[in-house]
């Protein structure tokens, strides 16, 4: 069975890209620049020990989702915040810490599925989210993830996000463009940062469940300037599509927790873009009491800035 690839490349400079929103609809998009060009291996010890260690976690992960998706028995259990965690989460997880422990023995893993009770000591750690989507997961939608990120004095210095579905990952450094690497082809890509020209419509990352009336509010205002294009997909799937350039901005009015948003507000920092509180504030990692954050605006590029942030005028928070 062959669970999603939506994308389909075309000539360079140039792709031609089908996202599947839900089971009923295919939105077609036609030349798009490419927002990654193919480059070579990267010279850096610490990406080169992630290769095949986020490699073998993905394919877990997407035995996990076929053999689920199959009907084979498969446990799901809930968290004392009724939120679920899956078989899948489980294994991810044990297999990430005890790779990460042997790579880099000196940094502690802060993770959504461990024993966090020491976290306020740790100055620099991993952060690491095994199953980002788990309700996408339970729903056979495949826009789920693998997060994990490299906190140092409460901010994301380094970043990776994981697509098993479509046996790729996005990773970079805060200060360096990001890379793309597919687990099949083994084939290196570096994100192109280009001037763009002015698009035809603003596009809009959305939740599939982001039913609140603020959504609504939000994209009205957008609407007064501008064709707005939604696009409805899963949890920190939403970044890799503004690494794409197939999402410009992407508000969220309901909770997240610090693996949820700390790979991919790294690597649209070093891109241009960002992510900050409805205060207009980056987010910082590992500083507070809780791990849960508020709600966000995510944008891809400056220009797209100003406009996520005006929006929020016209939404009653």
């Amino acid at each position: 069975m062959i669970y999603a690839n939506h994308r389909i490349d075309g000539f360079i400079g140039y792709n031609i890209k089908i996202r599947k929103y839900n089971a009923d609809r295919i939105i077609l998009l036609t030349q798009v620049f490419t927002m990654f060009i193919t480059t070579q291996v990267p010279q850096d010890e610490q990406i080169l020990k992630l290769v095949p260690i986020m490699a073998k976690a993905s394919q877990i992960l997407l035995e996990e989702y076929q053999n689920y998706c199959d009907g084979q028995a498969f446990n799901i259990d809930r968290k004392d915040d009724q939120s679920p965690v899956t078989q899948a989460d489980l294994r991810v997880n044990t297999y990430l810490i005890e790779q990460l422990a042997k790579m880099t023995p000196h940094l502690p893993v802060l993770s959504e599925e461990s024993d966090n009770a020491e976290r306020h000591t740790w100055d620099t750690c991993w952060m690491l989210d095994p199953l980002d989507g788990t309700k996408e997961f339970i729903h056979k939608r495949d826009e789920f993830t693998i997060n994990l990120s490299l906190i140092e004095n409460h901010q994301t210095l380094f970043s990776v996000i994981a697509v098993p579905t479509e046996q790729v990952m996005y990773l970079g450094y805060l200060t360096e463009l990001p890379y793309k690497y597919s687990f099949v082809t083994e084939r290196w890509e570096r994100y192109n940062k280009f001037k763009e020209t002015q698009k035809d419509a603003i596009q809009v990352g959305l939740s599939h469940s982001s039913k609140n009336p603020k959504y609504q509010q939000y994209i009205d205002y957008l609407e007064q300037d501008n064709p707005v294009v939604r696009r409805e997909a899963g949890s920190a799937y939403k970044f890799c599509m503004m690494l794409e350039g197939e999402i410009d901005i992407y508000p969220r009015f309901h909770p997240t927790s610090e693996w949820d948003t700390s790979a991919g507000q790294g690597l649209l920092e070093s891109i241009g873009g960002g992510l900050l509180s409805l205060d207009a504030e980056p987010f910082i990692y590992n500083q507070r009491d809780t791990l849960l954050n508020a709600g966000f605006i995510a944008y891809r590029n400056a220009d797209n800035k100003q406009l996520a942030l005006d929006a929020l005028q016209n939404v009653s928070l």
